[in-house]
């Protein structure tokens, strides 16, 4: 299956690879793994890796290509890098929430984003939130940002009364 998409995200693992692209394609609808390759004998005293060992995962979530890459201890996650989820209720956001941050990192939750088990970080963003911050009404969208601010996981209905005033 060829892939059309520009830009592929690669996603560099110790050797979790595998076992990620499992967890988040068990997570987003529309999403599937397409492809493993395997580490060969060529390059082990680069890499490292025994021959038949998983080298990439080449995996959709929710039709959006991704590549994980088992490339050793070397280079960690950090938040520069996140994922945003966009969401239309708060049963999306709960959902996305519950399943994104099992075993994930709880000091890194704030203001809609959190942190993975894998450590890659993400931002379950409802879509209102977005229209409410972006309100010509300047005081309408301050109490939403201030309310935003006191959120782990954004509550939409908490977001609209702070919005109302």
């Amino acid at each position: 299956m060829q892939n059309n998409q520009k830009i592929t995200p690669c996603l560099w693992f110790d050797d979790q690879a595998e076992e990620a692209a499992e967890f988040y394609t068990g997570i987003f609808r529309n999403s599937k793994i397409l492809n493993i390759s395997r580490y060969g004998k060529a390059g082990h005293e680069i890499h490292g890796k025994p021959a038949g060992t998983v080298m990439t995962v080449s995996f959709e979530l929710d039709r959006q290509a991704f590549i994980a890459l088992n490339g050793g201890p070397t280079f960690k996650f950090n938040e520069a890098i996140s994922f945003q989820v966009n969401c239309e209720t708060q049963e999306e956001v709960d959902y996305y929430w519950e399943k994104l941050s099992e075993g994930g990192e709880e000091k890194a939750q704030q203001c809609g984003w959190l942190k993975d088990k894998y450590g890659a970080s993400w931002q379950i963003v409802p879509g209102v939130l977005l229209e409410m911050l972006n309100d010509a009404d300047s005081e309408k969208s301050e109490r939403t940002m201030e309310a935003m601010l006191h959120m782990k996981k954004m509550d939409i209905d908490e977001l609209r009364r702070a919005y109302a005033g």
